[in-house]
């Protein structure tokens, strides 16, 4: 349930009341919106974009900037960041709001360490985004130990690298999640995507409350930064944003981000609605009230949007 208490003592400015109420997401169908002006992408430019652009199609290289679309690419890469998936490229988990291929995945490639190391020496990269698929057919370690072996791949071949380490829930277990503390990644993150009412239809097999004890385990073991992510225009209100944001304060997470949903395919949610720049920025302002070190909110806004500054 939402506290009342603490979205009046942090959201002033909310103007409408909502009324509570279950809808499913996946009959709800909403007439065509064309994409609003602030969410048109210019084409990346610049010499440092073009040489890694080079780079990575001369040595086929696997970056989620480069097969995602991310509309910050050109500006991420600017800046020395880039983002690599590892533990291949089927999940199995089914959420609705993600692109990545749902099925069985391949076996655990034990070399893809090395080669997520040479992609990000080759790039030159200063800070690198590490995420993955869900693996809950790993009995055993779901992942953890590649993990672990990525990021001491990486730092063996990029002594001078920064890392964010952008983790499944690992279904909660403690010795899975002790294994990335105890690597000491400069951040770890792992993203509540979305309210807690619309989290079964978003994230089947995740769990609002288990996102957040994941976080809260996360900062209680040590972990210097941790971070989480939001996805907007999904069907929210405002109060269960700033709900959500308390809660994620609660865990004692240091650094959000929120943007807009866009949708894969047509088998994925519809947008139920484009936010606006100015509830954005509403959000970034009660964010930085509540204390949150850093808060990143705009529409184009993904995980790992500005993610080298986050170190500090």
């Amino acid at each position: 349930m939402v506290n009342q208490n603490k979205i009046s003592e942090n959201s002033t400015e909310i103007k409408e009341n909502s009324t509570w109420h279950k809808v499913d997401l996946s009959k709800k169908k909403v007439k065509h919106q064309p994409k609003p002006k602030w969410l048109r992408v210019k084409l990346p430019i610049g010499d440092k974009y073009t040489q890694l652009r080079n780079l990575v199609d001369k040595y086929n290289l696997h970056t989620i900037c480069a097969s995602g679309s991310c509309p910050n690419m050109g500006e991420c890469w600017g800046e020395g960041t880039a983002t690599f998936m590892i533990l291949g490229n089927i999940c199995t988990r089914s959420c609705k709001f993600c692109g990545v291929k749902t099925g069985r995945p391949d076996p655990v490639d034990w070399k893809e360490p090395e080669k997520v190391a040479k992609s990000i020496q080759i790039m030159e990269i200063k800070h690198a985004v590490l995420t993955s698929v869900d693996r809950d057919d790993l009995k055993d370690d779901m992942g953890s130990k590649l993990w672990v072996k990525t990021i001491k791949k990486v730092r063996e071949y990029n002594p001078e690298i920064t890392i964010e380490a952008l983790i499944p829930d690992f279904q909660g277990i403690h010795e899975h999640i002790d294994r990335l503390i105890n690597i000491k990644p400069e951040v770890i993150s792992h993203n509540i995507e979305t309210v807690r009412r619309l989290t079964k239809q978003v994230r089947i097999q995740a769990k609002y409350d288990r996102s957040l004890e994941v976080l809260k385990y996360l900062k209680d073991a040590g972990q210097r930064r941790t971070k989480s992510g939001i996805m907007l225009g999904l069907g929210e209100f405002k109060e269960e944003v700033i709900e959500t944001l308390n809660e994620l304060k609660e865990a004692n997470v240091d650094i959000v981000t929120i943007g807009q949903y866009l949708q894969p395919s047509k088998k994925h949610l519809q947008v139920q609605r484009f936010v606006t720049p100015e509830e954005f920025k509403e959000y970034k302002e009660i964010g930085l009230k509540m204390g949150f070190r850093h808060v990143e909110s705009s529409a184009l806004v993904r995980s790992s949007y500005k993610a080298q500054k986050h170190i500090h």
